[in-house]
């Protein structure tokens, strides 16, 4: 069937929409927002600054930026009732779960929602962690912290979180952690928002459509199974054997490869950097002994296939050290990329044009019907 002529499959490699939002270079590890290199705005910029540069299309001044974040702030609560819907739901369940029903339930609060493009991008830019934080304490029989206005974004959540006041190195090391993750060009999760969006969905449908394909374990989720895996090992000379059998068995090791980039992804690089001073600051793992050896022997056996350790090969343990549970990180990944899903559905809407592929059919014709009672 791949074979037959016109027919892409999994679409890898076609373009379907033209995009300023991101520019990717894989062979070169390339990765800039609007134009902005993500070192210069990881190293510089702040995730609400960021959230405004792809959702509005340009750097804010900072009259611009000081009303977004007041926005930003106001609407971070979220209606008692969905806490109460978020109490009804299994405390077993995944926290990706309980914020996809979280978010396609928040749209119905708001009248008159379909036909404002900004205001529901900052609400859901807003209150996606206080639904995540939420269900976290929730479901542990704790009840929900109530945001803090005088907090940053990133700094916020973890408040929320736990109810104890990171300090500044931890916020800002997170804060640069969902700059990382806020945008990545035509994936899966965005490819679904804008499939959404061009229907006219409005913005919480498109958000919801989007979390539940982050759900699925070939696009989400892949940082909790590299710490699993480094912790599953223990040590650094429990490696070469595991490798030695995986690859003997071709088995995907996590945290490495990515669809885009032959060399070490641009992010992984900064997550490292950022793991090494969240070290300085709180003390190192064993965990991060594990991975070096993990990473220079991955090298040494597939670096020449292009095969480098991509965004989720550090980012578990930096959120690790944060002390943010393991489940949580998928989550944590959409609270950021919430910024680019709205960028992409904002554009989707200025020329858009629903969605409409066709396939190829390769079953029977004409088939004659057999009456169940001869079937």
């Amino acid at each position: 069937m791949s074979e037959t002529p016109g027919f892409v499959h999994g679409l890898a490699g076609v373009p379907v929409a033209h995009s300023r939002i991101c520019f990717i270079d894989g062979e070169k590890g390339i990765l800039e927002y609007r134009g902005y290199p993500i070192e210069v705005l990881a190293e510089r910029s702040t995730f609400e600054e960021v959230a405004f540069l792809l959702i509005r299309g340009k750097l804010p001044t900072r009259a611009e930026l000081d009303d977004w974040q007041s926005q930003m702030k106001r609407l971070r609560r979220i209606k008692y009732k969905l806490i109460d819907l978020l109490k009804c739901l299994p405390e077993t369940g995944h926290p990706m779960e309980a914020l996809q029903a979280g978010v396609a339930a928040l749209g119905m609060f708001y009248p008159g929602r379909k036909s404002r493009e900004l205001e529901p991008a900052i609400r859901l830019t807003a209150k996606l962690p206080t639904l995540v934080a939420a269900y976290h304490r929730l479901r542990a029989g704790d009840a929900d912290v109530m945001p803090k206005d005088e907090l940053d974004h990133g700094q916020n959540f973890l408040y929320m979180l736990s109810e104890r006041m990171p300090d500044a190195v931890e916020a800002r090391i997170f804060d640069q952690c969902l700059i990382l993750h806020a945008e990545h060009s035509m994936n899966a999760s965005t490819f679904s928002a804008r499939v959404t969006g061009s229907t006219e969905a409005d913005a919480y449908a498109v958000i919801s459509s989007a979390v539940g394909t982050l759900m699925g374990s070939l696009h989400g989720g892949a940082n909790e199974e590299v710490l699993e895996l480094l912790g599953r090992l223990g040590t650094p000379d429990k490696v070469k054997p595991y490798l030695d059998d995986a690859m003997a068995k071709k088995e995907k090791i996590p945290g490495f490869g990515h669809r885009v980039y032959k060399t070490k992804d641009p992010r992984a690089l900064i997550l490292q950097g950022l793991a090494e001073r969240l070290f300085q600051h709180r003390g190192s793992t064993p965990l991060y002994d594990v991975a070096r050896e993990l990473e220079k022997q991955m090298l040494e056996r597939v670096g020449k296939k292009g095969i480098h350790p991509n965004v989720d090969y550090f980012s578990g343990i930096v959120y690790h050290l944060l002390g943010i549970q393991t489940d949580l990180f998928t989550p944590i990944f959409a609270i950021a990329r919430v910024a680019g899903w709205l960028a992409h559905w904002v554009e989707q809407m200025e020329d858009n044009r629903i969605f409409r592929p066709s396939e190829i059919y390769t079953g029977g014709r004409e088939v004659a019907y057999v009456p169940i009672d001869r079937r």
